[in-house]
């Protein structure tokens, strides 16, 4: 190892517990997109439209996990990982969304899962990483309130034929991405945009998220359920009280809008008022069933946001400032490399009590990658894991809940919108012939996890 590589501490100061694993999702690694009965997902029809996806990237191949996935666990394996996190595709098991189930796709994720264990490597199933039937989507998709009863058939469906063998599971990803960049923004598939649509998939993906849970537990014995949420650490530009208020309205949207009701703590929005406008949407039972008993919340940071007051931004009157206007050091995707940003938000999560365990199921970073004499030297990329790793620690020895970290991700992949452009993998994937080669970042990680 490099001297820049050095780190003072060790996996073993995190205890023998500890969950060490790397995460990865169906839609952006697969490929295979139209093969073995597949459907259509709101992404394969969102990435054919012009525009779309940077560079017009197309993720039909993706990394040819579909096809590849005994050689890619070879190399979970090969770099000591424990524990491999991915996603069920949810077209590739009900092509329409719901009625005929793809008994082709439930043979794939099966030889998936079989070939995990072979390994000794413990699988950790995603239900839902953003890729919606299409179908679906077409009645309304997460605007329409019958998704809850939809995702619920879906999770039982995913535990009946799965839950043999899987223990650990993961009902939804990242619900405040899909929704806001999908439903209100209309960056990410479906590409839908407004308040209203917005509002409805926020409250329809959390009822869902609970009842996806509840079907898992009717049907799998000792399942450890859990759910993710993404979260980044808020700070104003600076102490004005109109730019403290500012923040404060963004942190609300960014990490607590989800995961408060699911504790039973109803939506937050006396600190960001226009959520009351779900209760528009709400039932009478509604309220009871937003919250669940998770074994375990998993949670997504990879950097902090800078925000100032802004009147001309509707419902949350504020903006970020930019990670490339401030005169520090940032990723491929623009984002700040701040490290305590992890520690912080471990912290904020562990003020709340109805979490019984808290895991970083999400973190990593994209860097410009060159390959030297058949070598990715990705010192930044090393270093910023070496870094949060080491915030990771800090939280825990200063007794804060925290049991596991998952590098986002295994292989360079689809990164949505974005397509193939920002590299975030330990494994160096040339997307033209599918050759692998494992960074630096990948070797040192091997080496720490040894």
């Amino acid at each position: 190892m490099d001297k820049e590589m050095h780190v003072d501490f060790s996996k073993q100061q995190f205890g023998a517990d500890f969950k060490w694993g790397v995460s990865t999702a169906a839609f952006q690694i697969e490929g295979s997109d139209n093969v073995d009965g597949k459907g259509l997902s709101i992404w394969d029809v969102f990435a054919a439209r012009r525009g779309k996806i940077k560079k017009g990237h197309q993720p039909a191949d993706a990394c040819d996990f579909y096809n590849r996935f005994k050689d890619d666990i070879a190399l979970v394996r090969e770099l000591n990982i424990s524990n491999f996190r991915f996603s069920l595709s949810w077209t590739r098991l009900l092509p329409e969304g719901s009625g005929s189930i793809n008994y082709k796709g439930v043979d794939y994720y099966n030889r998936v899962i079989d070939f995990l264990l072979e390994c000794g490597i413990t699988p950790w199933i995603t239900i839902y990483h953003w890729d919606l039937p299409h179908a679906l989507e077409l009645r309304g998709g997460w605007t329409n309130r019958d998704i809850v009863s939809w995702f619920s058939d879906y999770s039982e469906i995913c535990a009946i034929n799965f839950g043999d063998r899987v223990i650990n599971w993961m009902v939804m990803n990242e619900p405040s991405v899909f929704t806001g960049a999908g439903y209100f923004l209309g960056m990410h598939a479906p590409g839908k945009k407004g308040l209203t649509n917005y509002l409805k998939a926020i409250h329809h993906s959390t009822l869902a998220t609970v009842a996806g849970a509840q079907a898992l537990r009717a049907q799998v014995h000792e399942a450890n359920i859990g759910t993710t949420f993404s979260c980044t650490h808020i700070e104003p530009i600076n102490q004005y009280q109109n730019n403290v208020l500012a923040a404060k309205r963004v942190d609300t949207l960014l990490n607590r809008t989800f995961i408060e009701p699911i504790l039973g703590l109803g939506y937050p929005h006396s600190d960001l008022p226009v959520l009351k406008k779900i209760e528009k949407h709400m039932r009478p039972q509604d309220e009871k069933n937003m919250a669940f008993d998770f074994d375990f919340i998993g949670i997504q940071c990879y950097t902090r946001e800078i925000v100032k007051s802004s009147i001309f931004v509707p419902y949350i009157g504020a903006r970020i400032v930019k990670a490339s206007k401030r005169k520090v050091p940032f990723t491929a995707m623009n984002w700040e490399v701040y490290p305590p940003s992890i520690y912080q938000m471990i912290k904020k999560f562990n003020a709340y009590k109805g979490i019984k365990k808290l895991l970083i199921t999400e973190n990593g970073s994209a860097f410009p990658d060159v390959i030297e004499n058949g070598k990715v030297n990705d010192i930044d990329r090393t270093t910023y894991l070496q870094n949060h790793i080491g915030e990771v620690l800090k939280a825990k020895q200063e007794g804060f809940n925290v049991d596991g970290y998952f590098v986002w991700t295994l292989t360079d992949n689809f990164e949505w919108a974005e397509g193939f452009h920002p590299r975030f993998g330990l494994v160096y994937v040339d997307f033209n012939t599918q050759q692998r080669i494992i960074k630096q970042s990948g070797l040192w990680f091997k080496e720490f996890l040894k």
